[in-house]
């Protein structure tokens, strides 16, 4: 045990330390942050067994982050831990990637139990890959992880991390809008603002990559004034 890490997420510092003070006497390696901004940095950097994740938080929700870190194709257990106590929340947590949820305030023994599952199946899981990793389109298959796109005459072409970001966000999103704001929170952190001519070039690119007629899109559409969205 003494080897699983686990990154805690809160913005409540006493909870936080609290938290934390617990789950290092059993053990754990706890690494922490107090927003989503910093939470994203982190899973970048480094490799845990769990994340603890409160939704509300400053600069980049909860939510947000589940969704970013699914999207990077990191399949760390996520445990959400919120105020909130909706079933449209305990959905919307479910649908963002995920795989358990606790309602403030908890139990801190329940909590060590939950945790000690989620990082059990991590251990377990650590070489099978449960995330997205290849698509096709119109006989084109996009791999996630070595970010290729290969031809069906085998020919590839190697696609920048953002085109893929994008991509797998509208294919986990096919048939829905996507906004423009979720496009922003979810690919680019946060970190620039692109404009909407820089996601509509994105969507150029990938009607010359993948639609028989670019001018007639089958897969990727614009709504104007919405958003984006991808359909099979």
């Amino acid at each position: 045990m003494s080897q699983s890490r686990i990154l805690l997420v809160e913005d409540e510092e006493h909870l936080l330390e609290a938290i934390k003070l617990n789950l290092e006497l059993e053990g754990y390696h706890v690494t922490t942050a107090m927003d989503g901004k910093k939470a994203l940095r982190l899973i970048k950097e480094e490799r845990f067994n769990l994340v603890l994740l409160d939704v509300m938080l400053p600069e980049i929700d909860g939510f947000q982050v589940a969704e970013t870190i699914r999207l990077q194709n990191y399949d760390v257990p996520i445990l959400f831990l919120t105020a909130k106590n909706t079933s449209e929340d305990r959905v919307m947590g479910l649908k963002k990637g995920a795989d358990d949820y606790l309602t403030k305030p908890f139990n801190l023994e329940e909590l060590i139990l939950r945790v000690g599952i989620l990082v059990k199946r991590s251990l377990r899981n650590t070489d099978e890959g449960k995330s997205l990793n290849t698509y096709k389109i119109g006989g084109k298959e996009i791999n996630f992880t070595s970010f290729e796109l290969i031809s069906e005459d085998g020919s590839v072409t190697m696609l920048t991390k953002k085109e893929v970001m994008l991509l797998k966000l509208l294919i986990e999103r096919k048939g829905e809008v996507v906004s423009r704001e979720q496009i922003l929170e979810t690919v680019w952190n946060y970190d620039v603002f692109p404009s909407t001519r820089t996601i509509d070039n994105f969507i150029l690119s990938f009607r010359k990559y993948f639609e028989p007629n670019p001018k007639e899109p089958r897969y990727f559409h614009s709504v104007r004034g919405v958003g984006y969205k991808f359909t099979d």
